[in-house]
């Protein structure tokens, strides 16, 4: 045979052999054992789909859930006979009647998630037929998408990816009818699925209109109560905070962030004083002037806030920002600079802001607006009187200067009084103030800020009480500065006439550590942080934390946060006109595109593989090359007793090997599976066989 034609020859008749071998018999699977295989993986895609579910359910649905999944565990590993119909009844009776004594309804995201959960449950007990197994499926598909209505948070999402890919291997597995394939082959197709489904998952996601209000949510719902500031502040009520690790807000500024000693986020202002507790002022005896505030340009810090729902229309930023303008939030400043937005913050919003370290507000005050804030209740804090009047006594507050005297002198009486900052402040009784100023002597921030602005409005001096949240934690990682409810803090404001509203915060006086550090410092100079919180200080440990909350804020940025101002942004950089028009024929031809690249691939005509055949036609062309005929309908067991007469004896004991392999695995019954390892060792004996006729 000449060399110049053995090649092509020899691919031809590979070929043909291969389509004549393409028939031989699959690897033999019992149905019962497949069938319990894919009941296992599909109560692991059932464990993966409920689990998220568990930390808003009740207790009694939870241990239910559990009980029947792993009932229907022990009727699979112990092949038991599963219930029938009429005993279903009872249970799902049972579970409709729980559920409408828990919720008083059966629908509802609450009581409709529930009830939804115990049904899949429950058809997990019955499941018999591949129909069974379908409906098990796409009911888990159904409640994987009810989970974002309570969190959207990253491990959702990855457990709702892996619950999938589970989920499409145990459906490929029962599509397969009259063959099985191995686990690795199934995995590789589901592997392809997911692989041709992320183009079409980014187009729709990045170019897919975008509206106002949260994707996921019911009408009229809430997501729960969140720990926070409040509308009020009583002693204790802001140091409650501490033990609450939860994020407030993230921000990440365009140049190295400020000093902590200067992170002072504005929140809710508090002027009225019931003896007890502040609160904002609700009714003013002479409206108060339109805010005037005047800034420095030159000191500008310019920041994005990434703030978490609080069921509040307050903004929290630095003191003291400009509003920015075009912003779906629409915020403006009340008549005490707070930033408030349009309606309530109810899902996770972002907004970039300029705030300016030299500034001054409410110079336009007048005695008459200014009265407001000299309000105090009769009756209460007598010893703070006496107090008082000996102060004004020594600092008259008509003499020049007088204000800031006094405001000196109270700082340096707290500096100098032996009063200490704690975290776990003695209780107070009627006369709040008397008791902290004169017997107790320890305070958290609330104490000493509301002793502060009491002590000044007896003097004569308008005063209020400012909170919001001092300080943050700065990632290294993504370089976000993250500020935590246990952040929350209160400080003082005194109207100083020609500098209007100046910020006074007396904790700074007594702890300076608190405003360089946080409070979480002083938590753990006192022994008071809790054990598992302790934990978090090891440095291993807080490199892992910072890992961790970086990837959790990339999530938010990126995927959560990606609003309509952000899909604008995206099309501007793409040189287009950011309008509906533009983005319709870009969704639209995007779409088009991907789906007829996807549908080429998908239903173009591919043969099947046969790695077995394929290897006994490799065989087949090594024994033509070799001189030796070949005929396609012999088996591996005819062709042998040929080979006996034609080939040299030197060679002829591999060839019985190699037969002997193809005859065990493609014939034999008793046989396993092959196994990859099998198909490599015979794939290495083919390829080294080189035959000699006799």
């Amino acid at each position: 045979m000449a060399n110049g034609t053995r090649p092509g020859r020899s691919r031809q008749a590979w070929n043909v052999l291969r389509a004549a071998t393409s028939g031989f018999v699959a690897p033999q699977v019992s149905t019962a054992a497949r069938e319990r295989r894919d009941t296992l993986v599909l109560l692991g895609a059932v464990a993966l789909v409920v689990a998220p579910h568990f930390e808003h359910l009740p207790w009694w649905a939870t241990s239910l859930l559990v009980l029947l999944w792993v009932w229907r565990l022990w009727l699979t590993s112990s092949r038991g006979a599963l219930p029938g119909h009429f005993a279903m009844l009872p249970l799902l009776a049972g579970a409709a009647g729980a559920v409408w004594l828990q919720h008083g309804t059966l629908l509802g995201r609450e009581a409709g998630v529930t009830f939804l959960l115990l049904l899949m449950a429950l058809k997990l007990l019955e499941m018999r037929a591949r129909r069974d197994v379908i409906i098990v499926i796409f009911l888990c598909f159904f409640i994987l998408l009810t989970e974002y209505l309570f969190s959207q948070s990253l491990p959702v999402a990855v457990l709702t990816v892996a619950a999938v890919i589970l989920l499409f291997f145990v459906l490929v597995s029962a599509n397969l009818v009259e063959q099985d394939l191995p686990a690795t082959r199934k995995l590789r197709l589901v592997g392809l699925v997911f692989a041709k489904s992320l183009p079409l998952a980014a187009a729709m996601f990045l170019l897919f209109p975008r509206v106002s209000g949260p994707l996921w949510g019911l009408p009229g719902e809430t997501f729960g109560n969140r720990t926070g500031l409040s509308e009020s502040m009583s002693p204790g009520s802001i140091s409650k905070l501490l033990e609450s690790n939860e994020i407030a807000f993230r921000a990440e500024f365009a140049a190295e962030p400020p000093s902590n000693d200067r992170l002072y986020w504005r929140g809710p202002v508090l002027g009225y004083f019931s003896g007890r507790f502040w609160a904002p002022l609700r009714a003013r005896a002479i409206a108060s002037p339109p805010l005037e505030m005047r800034k420095d340009s030159k000191a500008a810090t310019e920041y994005a806030v990434t703030l978490e729902a609080h069921q509040r229309d307050w903004l929290f930023a630095l003191e003291m920002a400009a509003l920015p303008e075009a912003d779906p939030l629409e915020p403006r400043f009340s008549s005490e600079a707070q930033m408030l937005a349009r309606q309530p913050i109810s899902e996770r919003v972002r907004y970039r802001l300029a705030s300016y370290t030299r500034f001054a507000i409410g110079l336009n005050e007048t005695p008459e607006t200014l009265h407001d804030w000299l309000q105090l209740p009769a009756g209460f804090n007598p010893r703070t009187r006496d107090f008082a009047e000996e102060l004004r006594r020594q600092v008259p507050e008509t003499q020049r200067g007088g204000t800031q005297r006094l405001v000196l002198a109270v700082l340096d009486h707290f500096r100098r009084g032996g009063y200490r900052y704690t975290l776990e402040p003695p209780l107070l009784g009627k006369h709040s103030v008397d008791e902290f100023l004169f017997d107790t002597r320890l305070g958290y921030c609330e104490h000493y800020a509301s002793a502060f602005a009491v002590v000044m409005r007896m003097v004569g001096v308008p005063a209020r009480v400012v909170t919001g949240y001092q300080g943050g934690e700065l990632n290294p990682i993504d370089r976000f500065l993250t500020v935590r409810q246990s952040d929350a803090h209160a400080w003082a404001e005194v109207w100083i006439a020609g500098r209007g509203w100046v910020r006074i915060d007396p904790t700074a006086v007594v702890a300076p550590l608190r405003i360089e550090n946080g409070a979480r410092e002083i938590a753990r100079r006192q022994g008071l942080v809790p054990l598992g919180d302790s934990v978090i200080e090891i440095d291993w440990v807080r490199r892992v934390r910072f890992n961790w909350e970086a990837v959790q804020n990339s999530w938010y940025q990126w995927v959560l946060s990606y609003s309509p101002e952000r899909q604008r942004d995206f099309l501007l950089k793409l040189g287009l006109i950011p309008d509906w028009r533009t983005l319709a024929w870009l969704f639209g031809g995007s779409l088009i595109v991907l789906l007829s690249v996807l549908a080429f691939f998908s239903l173009r005509h591919r043969s099947e593989r046969d790695p077995l055949a394929e290897l006994f036609a490799r065989f087949q062309i090594r024994l033509r090359d070799a001189g030796i005929g070949v005929s396609l309908h012999e088996g591996p067991r005819d062709l042998g007793r040929r080979l006996e007469r034609e080939m040299a004896a030197e060679t002829l004991a591999g060839a019985r090997e190699i037969l002997q392999a193809f005859e065990q695995w493609r014939y034999s019954r008793a046989s396993p599976t092959m196994t990859p390892g099998a198909l490599r060792d015979l794939r290495r004996a083919v390829s080294r066989f080189r035959p000699r006729a006799a």
